[in-house]
């Protein structure tokens, strides 16, 4: 069986440590902040034997150093930022494979926040880990990718099966619920999402995870291959549409 800790850290980040209560193996999901992942696996009494790096940004990989030196875990992060991400063990890109315990998670490629991003889907688990990739109501900057790399990383996600949890790597929900709201007001499943996200925020309680069901009827950046969408935003084409909505947020 497979267990989930999910606890906040940093500003806004959510760490997640993954156990297999068979095996006895703890993964770390990103290692945002070293002390904070160390503290809670002892708080579990989990051995922290393995790190999954999503990308290298220091919000999600600057850890890695310091969780090694304490646990001796082995690092697994993607091979097209391996030379920005410390301590790796293994390299991997999308359709590679890795597993806890008997727990095979399949590595998609989800570039565009950075150019080599990549997420953990566990199908036996129905769950996916996507880091910056997709949030609930939103998506990550488009640091580094193209429109047109992005949008193709979303599709892949979208592929997903619709009942799988998705455990993103920060609590933006309700910032990107004002913006979805504004790009896309005539959506019933998205008001009523976005109230739920109000009345939990005000119980200081989290938004994440969220399930690919529901962001494919309420995030506006799922739903750019989406005709009324397109009218509304112009470009004629997801991907056009996709670069709109992306561009519209950075500046909202």
């Amino acid at each position: 069986m497979l267990h989930i800790h999910q606890f906040p850290c940093l500003s806004d980040n959510y760490g997640y440590l993954l156990h297999n209560a068979e095996s006895g193996e703890t993964v770390c999901i990103d290692t945002p902040d070293a002390d904070a992942y160390l503290r809670e696996a002892e708080s579990k009494g989990w051995t922290i034997t393995q790190i999954w790096n999503t990308h290298w940004h220091p919000d999600h990989a600057g850890g890695n150093e310091a969780i090694k030196a304490a646990t001796g875990c082995h690092i697994v992060a993607p091979a097209a930022e391996a030379p920005k991400i410390a301590a790796i063990d293994r390299t991997v890109a999308g359709r590679d494979t890795v597993r806890v315990g008997a727990h095979e998670a399949q590595i998609i490629d989800v570039g565009g926040h950075t150019h080599g991003h990549i997420a953990y889907h566990l199908p036996d688990a129905e769950i996916a880990f996507v880091g910056d990739a997709l949030f609930a109501l939103g998506c990550g900057r488009m640091f580094e990718g193209t429109a047109d790399q992005f949008w193709n990383s979303l599709l892949r996600l979208k592929s997903l099966p619709p009942q799988t949890t998705i455990y993103c790597a920060h609590e933006y929900t309700a910032a990107n619920a004002r913006f979805a709201l504004h790009a896309d007001p005539d959506n019933g499943a998205l008001r009523d999402y976005a109230e739920e996200v109000e009345a939990l925020r005000a119980q200081g309680k989290p938004t994440v995870p969220t399930t690919l069901e529901r962001e494919l009827a309420s995030n506006p950046f799922l739903r750019a291959d989406d005709a009324g969408m397109q009218g509304r935003w112009g470009g004629g084409d997801a991907v056009a549409t996709f670069a709109a909505l992306r561009a519209a947020k950075d500046a909202f």
